[in-house]
């Protein structure tokens, strides 16, 4: 077997990625470090690279969602083919059968995943073991391995092999239910399985669910293939179809199960797009829908009574009515969680003020050729913003605070987060320190970022940690609007698009420049004066722009 592949650590709080995009073919040679796939957080997407040379082996399908720890892929070595040849006298012999990888003697090359914080501690479809010797063979005591770092219990959901059953080195046994996911659990060695633990029993994480003999039930392992070679394939599932039967073929997860039950609908009807033809919740969902199709249509072929055939066509709806349902990414389901979670949460209230942007246009106009030219950069609206709000941000405090628990966290700098919309979805990079920026250096920053952004390469570490939030609807055509805050801020501020409008200047009525300013405010740690207060400052700021040139 060549070297395993696994899902690295990616973050603190990851628990799960999505495989985005392969990078490399099944088969393909791969060098060292070469990147393969690209692995899609619901935070950041990271890219991951060749542990070593060799022949990948993709174990797991483009746009599947599975844990950190799972083993992906294989890469064969020029020497990794060798050493299959004795495999099955290795098999027939009493010695240690588990996995030393599993048993944490890691392959140093393990160690040079860029950018991962090195190897991974536990995996979803990785158990810890304990090697003991127990009459002619060794027993492998496998336990309930980490799924998670807030996941201290999982439950029996379902035995695959039964007690006392023959099973193989790799083949699931069972699957385990926490109360976020399912996982399947492989055996660690080859042998006779003992239950530990019984259907349905929830466990703690590293408690003993099972242990294997190993030695007096392998043998009769190799005459098996022979006897289900007549077996015919199951039909209706798209792993039979291919040739390629196993044990999950047909078979539905918990939650499909349930689905499908609730539906009334038989497994053998449905098709598994899941590993090895597994149904899988998404599957139970859309048999749903498509069997529910052919009821719906079935009064339309009966016949009609006569004299109403018109009316009927009347009423059938023409043209295209074709459904797509397409997975929600990862950073989709994040950004809706946290935004239902600030409208619960806080109090939040919008306050409006306009900006006349004149000033700022002549000013733009006056020097943009000879700023670019100097600088290597254009002169946009983004600096005169950040620059005024940085202001005001000092000058008011509590908007550029934050709540944690009971207490208010003031903060001394303005890191200024600057909503961009990637490819992907919204996320949202910080400019450090942007109180210290001058008008060229934040218009770099904010180019650098927007770049990284619609490449997806922004990393984890440059999305988190702002004390303030810009975000500009107007580029869309957004005339006004109450943007949500971006927790744990306390305050965002949208800038909207530029009308030509009339107003009164002077006595005098004026065609400007306008743009509605809208601050939307945690009320629970700003007060309306703080806040409005706030909101003048920078209308007064960016109305007559040689104030954030004086300092006054």
């Amino acid at each position: 077997m060549g070297l395993e592949i696994k899902i690295p650590a990616v973050g603190e709080s990851i628990t799960e990625v999505t495989i985005a995009k392969w990078m490399k073919a099944d088969g393909d040679t791969v060098e060292r470090d070469e990147i393969i796939a690209e692995l899609e957080s619901d935070k950041a997407t990271f890219e991951l690279p060749a542990e070593t040379a060799g022949v990948l082996r993709i174990k797991i399908a483009e746009g599947e969602t599975i844990d950190i720890g799972v083993t992906i892929a294989e890469i064969d070595g020029d020497g990794a083919a060798a050493p299959q040849a004795d495999a099955p006298k290795a098999a027939a012999a009493p010695a240690n059968t588990a996995d030393p990888i599993t048993k944490g003697e890691e392959n140093p090359q393990a160690s040079d995943q860029a950018g991962y914080g090195g190897k991974p501690e536990g995996g979803a479809a990785a158990a810890s073991s304990n090697d003991t010797q127990s009459g002619g063979g060794a027993t492998v005591e496998m336990t309930i391995p980490t799924v998670g770092e807030s996941i201290t219990e999982v439950t029996v959901a379902k035995w695959l092999k039964e007690d006392g059953a023959t099973v193989e080195r790799d083949e699931i046994i069972a699957e385990l239910e926490s109360d976020k996911a399912t996982f399947e659990l492989p055996a660690e060695a080859a042998g006779t399985l003992r239950h530990a633990a019984q259907e349905g029993e929830t466990i703690s994480i590293g408690a003993t669910i099972a242990r294997i003999e190993g030695g007096s039930g392998a043998a009769p392992k190799a005459d098996a293939p022979k006897a289900a070679a007549p077996t015919s394939a199951p039909t209706g599932n798209a792993a039979a179809s291919s040739g390629s039967n196993s044990y999950a073929t047909g078979t539905p997860s918990p939650a499909a199960g349930k689905i499908l039950g609730e539906k009334g609908i038989n497994a053998a009807d449905v098709s598994g797009t899941g590993r090895d033809g597994r149904i899988t919740k998404e599957d139970a969902q859309n048999a749903s829908a498509k069997l529910a199709t052919p009821a719906a249509a079935a009064p339309k072929a009966a016949p009609a009574p006569a004299g109403n055939s018109a009316p009927a066509a009347a009423n059938e709806p023409t043209g295209n009515r074709n459904q797509r349902r397409e997975r929600m990414s990862n950073l989709r389901k994040t950004v809706a969680r946290r935004l239902v979670t600030v409208k619960n949460e806080t109090a939040m209230l919008t306050t409006f003020n306009e900006v006349n942007m004149q000033p700022i246009m002549d000013l733009r106009t006056k020097f943009k050729d000879k700023f670019k030219e100097k600088n290597g950069v254009g002169l946009g609206f983004m600096s005169f913003f950040t620059k005024a709000v940085c202001v005001a941000l000092q000058e008011w405090p509590s908007v550029n605070a934050q709540i944690d628990g009971t207490d208010i966290v003031y903060n001394d700098f303005c890191d200024i987060s600057i909503a961009v919309s990637a490819p992907k979805g919204l996320v949202v990079p910080v400019i450090r320190n942007a109180e210290a920026l001058s008008f060229e250096g934040i218009e770099k920053e904010v180019v650098r970022l927007a770049t990284l952004a619609r490449d997806n390469k922004l990393t984890l570490e440059q999305m988190t940690g702002g004390t303030f939030t810009l975000t500009n609807g107007g580029v869309f055509g957004s005339m006004m609007s109450t943007p949500i805050i971006n927790a744990p801020q306390s305050a965002i501020l949208g800038m909207h698009n530029i009308i030509q409008r009339p107003i009164a200047e002077n006595g005098q009525v004026v065609i400007r420049p306008m743009m509605y300013l809208a601050l939307s405010y945690d009320h629970r740690i700003i007060d309306g004066r703080e806040s409005v207060s706030f909101l003048v400052r920078v209308k007064e700021l960016l109305e007559d722009p040689t104030r954030l040139l004086l300092g006054v």
